[in-house]
């Protein structure tokens, strides 16, 4: 497992496994640059049928062009702000609706077995009823690179 997310409704906390994860800093004109992808599966079978996570099955949340003083990851810690001049995180619920996050936490480590980790956490916007409230989520996710198995005929 790659990973899971969880976002605390006020209704319910709804939990959503992550199916892939993409990480890069890279360097472009002087300056170093994260960008952070978190797809989430649109599995329900661990979800109860009268869920709130019926309507959104599934979330990929970014960070994109965030500038940072150098390419290495392992033991650091970002806090995202985003504004009207500056806009480096997005969330898509394939729905077309507007999500936004807000104060936002990015804390990468190293595993045991020296593998990348992601701790993620902060708020969004409450895409279920639409209340000026955000509502608090937590991610934690690897970057394990997958396995791919070819089978010779």
């Amino acid at each position: 497992m790659k990973g899971i997310l969880k976002i605390y409704h006020p209704d319910e906390t709804l939990k959503y496994h992550i199916r892939s994860s993409y990480c890069k800093a890279f360097y472009s004109n002087t300056q170093h640059f994260l960008e952070v992808e978190i797809m989430t599966d649109d599995s329900l079978d661990h979800v109860d049928d009268d869920s709130l996570q019926y309507q959104f099955p599934q979330i990929s949340i970014t960070v994109f062009d965030f500038p940072m003083e150098d390419a290495e990851l392992a033991g650091k810690c970002f806090d995202l702000k985003d504004s009207d001049a500056d806009n480096f995180t997005g969330v898509d619920l394939f729905n077309n609706e507007d999500v936004f996050l807000t104060d936002t936490k990015l804390t990468f480590k190293n595993d045991g077995a020296g593998q990348l980790e992601l701790f993620w956490e902060g708020s969004l916007t409450d895409f279920y009823t639409g209340a000026d409230q955000p509502i608090p989520f937590k991610l934690k996710c690897n970057f394990k690179q997958d396995e791919i198995i070819v089978d010779e005929d």
